[in-house]
């Protein structure tokens, strides 16, 4: 019976040790990237115009949203029209659409350049679209999955987080969404007031590195 709880007390040790790592991988992907309040540094990449692009291209701008997404996703697609919406209710009153689709192509070939220039023909994109080569951007912010949303406001100090997470609530269907979390976060900027729901959880398919 001793020999049998020694024995049982050793296969648990490998079962703790996964846990522990996994709580520690979940608890430093939390922790990464930028938080609201941070200031985002600038970037510059690659537009399926072949042009590239960056924040300091928009000096009229108030703010940016910059919505991390891609072309595989089915979370993504189902959030395409109301990021299209995004853009055409915000972008005249100074917070313009930028997405950009994070993933790493040679994992996801469904998410390269060139099925990134079809998607957008596809839908009519109205926004830059923008390609994460290298992955050197999406680390920075933080982003864990597509789409995933970063609010910035434009500060004298440099383009201030406002607002991280979701879109709004209801992923599978934009007639029965209950708190559209991007919008009320932008109204409020527009009005002068502070953003009530500052962060949300992203609900999407993992950034694929």
């Amino acid at each position: 019976m001793k020999n049998q709880k020694s024995i049982y007390a050793l296969l648990l040790v490998p079962v703790f040790i996964f846990a522990l790592l996994g709580f520690t991988a979940d608890t430093e992907e939390v922790a990464a990237g930028y938080k609201v309040g941070d200031i985002a540094e600038d970037f510059s990449l690659p537009g399926i115009d072949g042009k590239m692009v960056s924040l300091a291209d928009y000096p009229d701008a108030k703010g940016f949203l910059v919505i991390f997404t891609c072309n595989s996703c089915p979370y993504a697609v189902a959030y395409e029209d109301r990021i299209i919406a995004l853009d055409k209710k915000y972008k005249t009153k100074g917070y313009p659409v930028l997405a950009i689709n994070p993933n790493n192509p040679e994992i996801k070939p469904a998410d390269n350049f060139a099925a990134m220039k079809v998607r957008a023909a596809e839908k009519g994109f109205t926004f830059p679209y923008l390609l994460d080569k290298g992955q050197t951007v999406y680390p920075k912010y933080g982003a864990t999955r597509t789409p995933h949303v970063y609010l910035l406001q434009k500060t004298t100090e440099g383009n201030k987080v406002e607002y991280i997470g979701a879109i709004d609530d209801n992923y599978q269907d934009a007639t029965q969404v209950e708190e559209k979390f991007v919008e009320l976060a932008v109204d409020a900027l527009l009005t002068g007031k502070e953003v009530k729901i500052k962060t949300t959880r992203a609900i999407g398919c993992s950034i694929k590195s």
